[in-house]
């Protein structure tokens, strides 16, 4: 695993379930040492004992000869870790790209970053409805597990799945990347009309015609409308736009109660990665000529071009039109 945050220590777990020895890659001294000493994580995943098995450790050389990498950083940093682990990475050497983004600096998925920095990997996406605590207790969780080679996804979904991690397989990577990076956007959307106090009505109409977005934009990029009908579009958009638990929702709801956004921000340890996301799909949507007047809407908010209510008029008073 390279990264010691929450999703990676509950993917450790997972690792560990399914009777594979995890190595955990961390940037905190910190979380090595505690999860060496037994002690779990308790900087980014509190109360969670987390299994024996599982070691840690801050030099990306740890991992050196493992026969199947997740990568599990913020996607704003991944190109940057992936470089650091590019000197240890075996030739041919499954990762499963788990960060959720498009990178802000080049308007790139995950698995474009993952080609430059570790050209001879061979790619995979994990995506899907999937809190970390959740999955680290070992709560019953469905995710997509895609790869171009679907020979690869099959075996790469047999190793990691457990009686309470069950991975369906895809061979549409674009698709599970897109339904990933877009539905954090939505959900600070969502969080807006829950602060707000809009209703039950408007959350739901925004969810829905969230989908339309996420699944324009996808079928854009080159994935499939199918694909994001499953768990890494409509089921990851559901569950991040519905829970508190989700700190793209938080944040929105935060900016939807008259916070700022460096106030919606402070003391969270966990990145939201809709905030850095916004802006990449509202420019990589305009740059394929794909309407997304919610991401757009986000992202303006969150730059402080519009303040909410104007944002929310804005949207309400666009042109009629059929739903397809």
């Amino acid at each position: 695993m390279i990264g010691g945050g929450a999703w990676g220590t509950a993917l450790a777990q997972v690792c560990a379930r399914a009777g594979l020895q995890a190595t955990l890659w961390a940037r905190e001294a910190e979380v090595a040492e505690a999860i060496n000493a037994g002690q779990g994580n308790p900087h980014f995943l509190p109360g969670v004992p987390l299994d024996p098995a599982i070691v840690a450790s801050t030099d990306p050389a740890a991992l050196a000869g493992a026969d199947l990498i997740l990568a599990v950083t913020p996607a704003q940093h991944l190109r940057s870790t992936l470089t650091l682990f590019a000197p240890h990475a075996a030739d041919g050497v499954p990762v499963i790209v788990c960060a959720k983004g498009v990178e802000a600096s080049s308007l790139k998925l995950m698995t474009q970053v993952l080609a430059e920095t570790l050209p001879g990997a061979r790619p995979a996406v994990l995506s899907g409805p999937s809190f970390a605590g959740e999955v680290a207790r070992g709560l019953p969780t469905a995710v997509t597990l895609a790869a171009a080679d679907v020979r690869l996804a099959e075996t790469l979904a047999r190793r990691i799945a457990s009686p309470t991690f069950r991975p369906y397989v895809s061979g549409d990577m674009i698709g599970a990347e897109a339904g990933g990076a877009v539905k954090n956007v939505l959900a600070i959307a969502c969080g807006v009309v829950e602060g707000r106090g809009l209703g039950r009505s408007a959350h739901a109409a925004l969810i829905t015609r969230g989908f339309a977005e996420l699944t324009r934009f996808a079928v854009a990029l080159g994935g499939q409308a199918e694909t994001v009908a499953g768990l890494c579009g409509l089921g990851d958009l559901v569950l991040t736009c519905s829970s508190h638990q989700s700190r793209n929702m938080s944040v929105g709801l935060a900016l939807g109660q008259g916070e700022s956004l460096e106030q919606a921000l402070a003391g969270k340890s966990s990145v939201a990665e809709g905030v850095a996301s916004a802006p990449a799909v509202r420019a990589l949507a305009a740059r394929l000529g794909v309407e997304t007047p919610i991401c757009d809407a986000v992202s303006a908010i969150l730059a402080g071009e519009v303040a909410v209510d104007p944002a929310i008029a804005g949207l309400l008073a666009r042109p009629l039109r059929a739903e397809s």
